[in-house]
């Protein structure tokens, strides 16, 4: 009989047994579970024939019975069948887990943070206990989020908004530089206002200062109609617009002559030019709907803004410009318009404007009354800064109430 030594022995044994390389911990325990011999259950067998009692007298029992009581019935196999553990491993568990998102589901891991409170009594306590206590924005500081949210809501392609009155003087320009000075202010993108009134408007003085614009370059509509065919970047575009901080503007004529002169093809190319470098824009319209530029200008309208005041006369006229757009073929236009009531003159307590305010609100998407204001009334120059906060929140609703109609 061959002599084995210890080391050959030890040498012999470690070949027998598996080399697992653990390059992890869900690896190794595979491995270690892989390793564990497989627990074999032996299959229920008859007991030999000595062992029954009929059997113990019966000595005639031929070796062909016996074999014939041993052997398995027909269509089983002889052989023990192996059972496995049911149980899963480890290895199996952590397989089987779903891996957590930590990108589209941070709130698994993170607690959420309530909103900073700005102003008031939530801010002061913020303020005071340095973040430790917080209450979270309060009712008023949860409009305003709402309104910022809906003014800066991301847009697919590019939208106009035309504000028109039938009578002079009652805010239409005003509020289309306050609107437009707000879109700048919560958009992401530069908003861009166009002045198409024929009456000499006036829409970059109220927002550059009559100063600041005569002293630049005084470009106008009808220059940028006139090259309009070699512009072909917003770079060669912004040669004949003026900046009022992210507002972008292009100046009405001021000539007379030639102030009336813009047709609605011409101003159809314009809004084409502009909607190429521009997801929102704002058309000064000035007073009347039946100048040359007009059904171009409605043609291309997403939504309307109505400008009128608290005068009877101003709230008749407003009411006439929706009957007759709803009877000359816009009647979408008429019947999602925003009525802006603007209190330019600080009318006296005999007007009712409740009364006025119910005349209008019913034939229209949303009426905003925007209160008396002397950074408004003066006709000069318009700049949020200087606006009182119930002004400025009014030109908030506007600007949000228009991006609503944005579909």
């Amino acid at each position: 009989m061959p002599v084995v030594t210890p080391s050959e022995k030890s040498e012999q044994s470690n070949a027998e047994q598996p080399v697992t390389r653990r390059t992890s911990w869900a690896e190794a325990a595979a491995a270690a579970d892989a390793a564990k011999p497989v627990t074999h259950v032996p299959a229920p067998t008859r007991p030999p024939a000595s062992s029954q009692p009929e059997a113990a007298g019966n000595t005639a029992s031929t070796p062909d019975s016996v074999a014939e009581e041993a052997s398995p019935p027909s269509g089983e196999s002889g052989e023990a069948p192996a059972f496995r553990r049911s149980k899963p491993t480890v290895a199996d568990t952590i397989a089987d887990s779903p891996m957590p998102d930590f990108i589209s589901s941070p709130g698994l891991f993170v607690k959420e943070q309530k909103p900073r409170p700005v102003g008031g009594f939530r801010g002061a306590l913020y303020k005071l206990t340095g973040g430790a206590w917080n209450l979270g924005p309060g009712p008023k500081q949860r409009q305003e989020d709402e309104l910022a949210r809906r003014i800066s809501r991301q847009l697919q392609g590019s939208y106009n908004t035309a504000i028109l009155s039938l009578k002079g003087g009652i805010g239409k320009t005003s509020t289309t530089v306050g609107v437009g000075l707000t879109l700048a202010e919560y958009r992401g993108d530069a908003p861009c206002a166009i002045d198409a009134n024929p009456d000499s408007g006036d829409l970059v003085e109220r927002a550059l200062g009559e100063g600041i614009y005569q002293q630049s370059s005084p470009r106008s509509i009808t220059d940028l109609l006139k090259n309009i065919d070699s512009i072909d970047s917003l770079t060669a575009l912004a040669r004949y617009m003026h900046h009022a901080g992210r507002l972008h503007l292009i100046a009405g004529e001021q000539d007379p002559e030639v102030s009336d002169s813009l047709t609605a093809e011409e101003y159809l190319r314009i809004r084409k030019l502009i909607g190429a470098y521009y997801s929102v824009a704002l058309t000064d319209c000035g007073t009347g709907v039946t100048h040359n530029a007009m059904s171009g200008i409605l043609q291309s309208a997403d939504n309307l803004v109505i400008a009128a005041g608290y005068a009877v006369s101003g709230a008749k006229r407003a009411r006439s410009t929706l009957h007759w757009l709803a009877s000359h073929g816009y009647e979408e236009l008429a019947r999602n318009a925003i009525v802006v009531i603007t209190d330019k003159d600080e009318v006296s307590s005999r007007v009712d404007k409740d009364a006025i305010e119910e005349h209008l609100s019913g034939i229209c998407r949303e009426l905003i009354a925007v209160p008396h204001d002397r950074g408004v009334a003066d006709g000069d120059l318009v700049t949020l800064d200087v606006l009182k906060p119930e002004t400025r929140r009014a030109y908030k609703e506007i600007a949000a109430a228009i991006v609503d109609g944005y579909r």
